[in-house]
């Protein structure tokens, strides 16, 4: 039975297998015009051994295009386990640079072009993820005209899409279109997590622009952080595959060039810019509620002054009228302290009438 992680993946390709012991999630041989076929793992080996070795363990160059069979085939490995890392640096007809990056473990990006085979690794979103979701998974390609690759070591859904529309609709041309595919899926899941964490925008810009004396501006910088570190955690991911792509030292072959580079940095270049304005809006807003803080505090800060300044002269008079010396006026009457009260009410009005005439209030 498959293990779990195959069991998901499987769930989402909607191509059940019973012998995926060997890390093999699916293996289909596809031919434009037609539907893919499921292959059996005995089909798979066989397949492989049919195929030329790589130049740089036979010495031989692959077969011209115009000699090779029609059609491709697609082998999609779980390489959590040994076994199925094993069979990855099996397949001779992949250099041996190609074969380190499928078996890898490290989550960096990157791309590479060797002759006729591209190979290497980029990320992928879980659909489900949430806010505070930042998990990114991993998957890595080789592709030939005839032959593509590709492992994980977590669920990949993206890849799962590419498979239903595999089987949904027409075979493409080559398998460089399902790799074009799959990062079609990864900018769409980009685009995504903007849209929602443009909808967080929009609920703090409004709460803004609706400013009262019960706003609580602490609600609105939350709102505008989250969207800030999630925004940044996405920048991290598909900056460098971006970087990748105009990457001017990448001599991808003819076969592969329009869709691998041509079409997919379209997309991520794309998705990148929505990314950075999201991040050039959250700046502005974190900008404009730092303003507002600043003036809520000034505005409690000249109030703090205005009573200070009101209630000197009667700190004054009530200092002056508490000093323990001898001959002090009002001391003797039965009406001195409301007198001493008049008199520091009619300074704090002489203080009041200053304030106003200097236009300080």
């Amino acid at each position: 039975m498959p293990d779990t992680i195959a069991q998901t993946e499987l769930s989402l390709a909607d191509t059940p297998r019973s012998d995926a012991a060997d890390g093999l999630v699916w293996a289909v041989s596809c031919l434009p015009g037609q539907r893919p076929v499921q292959l059996s793992p005995q089909q798979v080996a066989e397949h492989l051994a049919s195929l030329p070795p790589c130049a740089d363990d036979a010495g031989t160059p692959p077969a011209p295009a115009d000699e090779r069979p029609p059609g491709w085939v697609w082998l999609h490995y779980d390489v959590v386990h040994s076994a199925s890392r094993a069979r990855v640096e099996a397949i001779a007809c992949l250099p041996e640079e190609a074969r380190a990056t499928l078996a890898g473990t490290d989550r960096g990006t990157r791309l590479e072009a060797d002759g006729e085979i591209v190979y290497g690794a980029l990320p992928g979103f879980d659909d489900g993820m949430t806010d505070d979701d930042t998990s990114v998974s991993a998957w890595r390609f080789a592709v030939l005209p005839d032959l593509l690759v590709t492992t994980r070591r977590h669920p990949v859904p993206a890849l799962g899409a590419a498979f239903r529309r595999l089987q949904r609709d027409e075979v493409p041309r080559t398998p460089a279109e399902i790799v074009d595919r799959t990062l079609l899926e990864f900018a769409d899941s980009v685009r995504r997590n903007i849209a929602m964490l443009d909808d967080q925008l929009d609920r703090a810009e409004d709460l803004l622009l609706t400013l009262d004396q019960h706003t609580e501006l602490g609600r609105i910088t939350g709102l505008i952080g989250k969207v800030r570190r999630r925004s940044t955690e996405l920048r991290r991911v598909i900056s460098p595959v971006d970087r990748i792509f105009h990457n001017e030292d990448l001599e991808l072959p003819e076969w592969a060039e329009d869709d691998i580079r041509d079409r997919s940095q379209r997309q991520i270049h794309a998705a990148l810019d929505d990314l950075m304005a999201l991040q050039d809006r959250a700046r502005s807003l974190q900008d404009e509620v730092a303003s507002g803080q600043a003036e809520e505090t000034n505005r409690r800060l000249y109030t703090v002054s205005v009573l200070t300044t009101l209630m000197l002269p009667a700190t004054f008079v009530t200092g002056f009228f508490g000093m323990n010396t001898g001959g002090m006026f009002l001391a003797s009457g039965p009406l001195g302290t409301v007198e001493a009260g008049g008199v520091c009410f009619l300074f704090m009005v002489i203080a009041w009438l200053l304030l106003k005439f200097t236009r300080l209030l």
